[in-house]
């Protein structure tokens, strides 16, 4: 069972479209979302439309959250008061620009999805099995304290826009990363592949789970000059999608 999962996609419909695209030329038996649709970026509409069309399996991101509930903050933690502003200017224009009926749509969405391939259970969340908005990043308390608790054999997540997988004893942990606002110091969307083998094929490799992070190029200045044209969007989010930076 070979399983693509893209994250955070915050508006960012470029990144989006060319990931898709990538997906189609694998060998990929489905596709799921970890949240975070909109926020940031200039297409908060588009992305979710786009998801809506493909039939994407969509886990509720803190924005999507925010967002479907008309709340005014996206729940995120921003120790510096400078970002915590210019997130409340992206909650601004995404609840501005997002239709009634997206709006309906992100209300809905599953906080959560769990299933069942090859003896192995995978269970989807953004942040974390606790908190919608929890950051589990690599190697972090936070990530060894729910790993240490979670019944299933791998869960998966998005929220810090950093891909990885780690294994936890025989529990593993995998992050999706972000496509439409990568922190990889690189602008190129990316996500991942999950491969949870059957019998026959754990026979021939040295493991039954294997996960690929996959890099996509894009044309990341299209969305830049987007927000910098925008009234209400920093210009600084335009640098940080030219940076694949959170600073």
């Amino acid at each position: 069972m070979r399983i693509a999962v893209i994250s955070d996609i915050h508006s960012n419909v470029y990144a989006l479209n060319e990931v898709l695209s990538d997906i189609q030329k694998k060998d990929i038996d489905m596709t799921v979302c970890t949240g975070d649709l909109v926020g940031y970026g200039t297409r908060p509409n588009e992305v979710i439309e786009t998801l809506r069309k493909e039939n994407i399996l969509t886990i509720m991101g803190n924005y999507d959250e925010a967002i479907g509930n008309l709340k005014i903050i996206c729940g995120c933690d921003y120790p510096d008061p400078k970002d915590a502003e210019k997130a409340g200017l992206s909650m601004h224009f995404t609840g501005q620009e997002t239709t009634s009926k997206n709006k309906e749509y992100l209300r809905n969405l599953p906080k959560e999805a769990t299933f069942t391939f090859n003896n192995k259970t995978i269970r989807f969340v953004h942040g974390s099995t606790r908190i919608i908005n929890e950051y589990l990043k690599e190697n972090s308390k936070e990530a060894d304290e729910v790993m240490s608790e979670l019944v299933e054999d791998i869960l998966v997540c998005g929220h810090t826009h950093i891909p990885y997988a780690k294994y936890y004893g025989e529990k593993l942990l995998v992050n999706a990363g972000s496509v439409g606002k990568p922190k990889t110091n690189r602008p190129d969307a990316n996500y991942v592949i999950i491969d949870i083998k059957n019998e026959d094929e754990v026979s021939k490799t040295s493991s039954s789970v294997e996960v690929e992070i996959v890099e996509v190029a894009y044309n990341f200045e299209k969305m830049s000059k987007e927000i910098e044209e925008n009234d209400t969007l920093p210009n600084d989010f335009a640098r940080l999608i030219r940076l694949g930076s959170s600073k």
